[in-house]
């Protein structure tokens, strides 16, 4: 009999929405509570999920990659989002602050290693915990990778991706006067702290509608209009982390610190066509990174629910158990 069958739907690749069976505020320090979750089996192998953004949140699809009777699953608001207080605060808030939060965490619930599951800035921020904490880490689970260096950054907020959606850059730079646009992220910042919640909430909106219209490979180019409350935190924080190039000490870092995980399995899910990280730091990185397999996702853009980079990534879960008993 197979230790570890499937609880899947017939015909999905995701796991049946599932409640969780502990919620809490944690306090972290520095006037900052964070809002934790566990769901699945309680005994179950540890995994921790880091959301996107910065500032994007957690939410209940998150937990739907994940067999519930065979793992433990952890996820998280970071500061100043989602259910977490003080909402939209940059204060306190760096990449290095946001390590040590996982690591109280796993603490707190008295977890040993586990699996690092995350997305986008959830994947840069899983290189970094575990390039600090390379211990506690068994295997990395990433997807849509962003290394956050500034070419990164200068593809999505200087005219790269823009050049794919050209109506669609037009909106989102033409918020800002002729004179400021060569420095968007500078300029969207002087708005979204400029104290002025109506100002600040506007440039929001615009500022995440812009990521959220290439997010997906079937996208029109219309990003929506975000609602307010979570478009303010997301792009806030999203711009504090690239204003301050994520707090890192220098241009790839990450990539020159992978040594000190070379010994930990990596699982990379990247879809080929995602216009807001580009497949050359997924492949980058898998180069870096000798226990690293590669997985493009064809057809796919960024988004995690994009159907190829869904069912890799569940594929991966499902046989993760199997590997890590070998």
């Amino acid at each position: 009999m197979d230790k570890y069958p499937s609880q899947k739907t017939a015909g999905s690749a995701l796991y049946p929405p599932i409640d969780p069976f502990d919620q809490a505020m944690l306090e972290v320090g520095d006037g900052h509570r964070i809002y934790v979750e566990q769901c699945g089996a309680r005994d179950g192998i540890p995994v921790v999920v880091l959301h996107g953004g910065p500032g994007g949140g957690c939410s209940p699809s998150m937990r739907r990659y994940f067999d519930p009777d065979v793992y433990r699953v952890i996820l998280f608001d970071q500061r100043g989002c989602g259910r977490s207080q003080p909402h939209a605060s940059v204060a306190h808030n760096t990449t290095w602050d946001l390590v040590n939060d996982i690591e109280l965490i796993r603490s707190r619930l008295g977890i040993e290693k586990w699996v690092v599951f995350g997305g986008s800035w959830g994947a840069t921020l899983s290189l970094i915990y575990a390039q600090t904490h390379p211990e506690r880490a068994t295997a990395l689970v990433l997807r849509g990778v962003f290394l956050m260096t500034q070419s990164e950054l200068d593809w999505f907020y200087g005219g790269g991706a823009g050049r794919f959606f050209p109506e669609t850059w037009a909106r989102f730079a033409g918020m800002i006067p002729a004179e400021e646009q060569g420095d968007l992220i500078g300029a969207y910042h002087k708005r979204l702290f400029s104290g002025n919640l109506p100002e600040e909430t506007k440039f929001a909106q615009s500022w995440s509608a812009w990521e959220n219209a290439l997010a997906s490979v079937q996208s029109d180019g219309q990003g929506g209009r975000p609602p307010g409350h979570y478009a303010r935190a997301f792009a806030r924080l999203e711009n504090h982390y690239f204003t301050n190039k994520g707090f890192l000490p220098r241009d790839g870092h990450i990539l020159d610190q992978m040594p000190r995980i070379a010994h930990i399995p990596g699982y990379i899910v990247q879809g080929r066509y995602d216009m807001i990280c580009p497949p050359i730091s997924a492949y980058a990185l898998s180069e870096a990174w000798p226990k690293a397999t590669l997985r493009m996702a064809p057809l796919s853009g960024h988004a995690l629910s994009e159907p190829n980079i869904s069912r890799a990534l569940v594929e991966i879960m499902d046989a993760l158990p199997h590997k890590q008993a070998v």
